[in-house]
């Protein structure tokens, strides 16, 4: 199933339980306006309403670029008052539209400011050989904030800090960020849609309740202190436990099925 949106693609597949969403703008570097804001958020309450969904695979069309942030040629529409400004990145976010199932993301080309509000939000992050990643924020006089928070939560605050301040002199090949957690795994470019939807598949194949109450507890904990994200996290085991197991034991039996072997990474 297919749904038609202006600036990206969104593409439910119920067989193999995983939803795909393609930025659909290469022309323009995949770099988002309020359009895309707007159907991104759109995409999100889809799919988390959904239950023939369980995973998720975020991607971007064209060979150039996964994303080069704010479309700065058209207008974004930010309403008079300063007070009432919009950061872009809740409606982008997955996790501000409270949408729990897992979120594989794929990076090819560049990926720079704006951009990282879709790699900081997602699960699994993998790119392709020919990645890179970049702030040019600095560099256009612009303070680097909102996509730097987010960030830090995934590689730690000195590499959040070099690329942020760096700007566009320096360049995070696919090899670094894999070497400081940006990226967990590096493929050809040419198989990178197809090895995100493998892992969004093995994903998908377990339960919701297990796969979307991890998603939830480990993401909530990282704005709590460490002891209350456990006693948090405790609950979650309590509410999510009984649905997880009660979904695998109700699956029907497969004949004649052979156990796979775990990948090595």
């Amino acid at each position: 199933m297919s749904t038609e949106f202006e600036t990206i693609l969104l593409a439910i597949d119920p067989t193999d339980r995983v939803a795909t969403i393609t930025l659909n703008r290469p022309d323009r570097l995949n770099a988002f306006n309020r359009t895309m804001c707007e159907e991104m958020a759109r995409a999100w309450r889809t799919v988390k309403l959904d239950d023939s969904v369980n995973a998720v695979v975020l991607r971007a069309a064209g060979p150039r670029a996964f994303s080069a942030g704010l479309d700065i040629k058209s207008s974004y529409g930010q309403p008079e008052s300063v007070w009432h400004h919009e950061d872009p990145g809740e409606a982008l976010s997955p996790k501000w539209q409270k949408m729990w199932k897992p979120v594989v993301c794929a990076v090819q080309g560049m990926c720079t400011a704006g951009g990282f509000y879709f790699v900081n939000e997602a699960d699994v992050v993998i790119c392709s050989s020919d990645a890179t990643f970049f702030d040019s924020h600095v560099s256009t006089g612009l303070v680097s904030a909102l996509e730097p928070i987010g960030l830090r939560r995934r590689i730690g605050l000195a590499e959040t800090l070099r690329i942020a301040l760096m700007g566009n002199d320096e360049r995070v090949g696919a090899d670094t960020a894999l070497r400081i957690g940006l990226v967990s795994e590096v493929v050809a470019a040419d198989r990178l849609w197809a090895r995100a939807h493998d892992i969004a598949v093995t994903i998908a194949a377990k339960p919701a309740a297990a796969t979307q109450g991890t998603v939830k507890a480990i993401w909530e904990s990282l704005d709590k202190p460490y002891r209350a994200a456990l006693d948090q996290g405790l609950i979650y085991t309590r509410l999510g436990n009984p649905l997880g197991t009660a979904q695998l034991a109700a699956r029907p039996p497969v004949n004649g099925s052979t156990t796979v072997a775990p990948r090595i990474r």
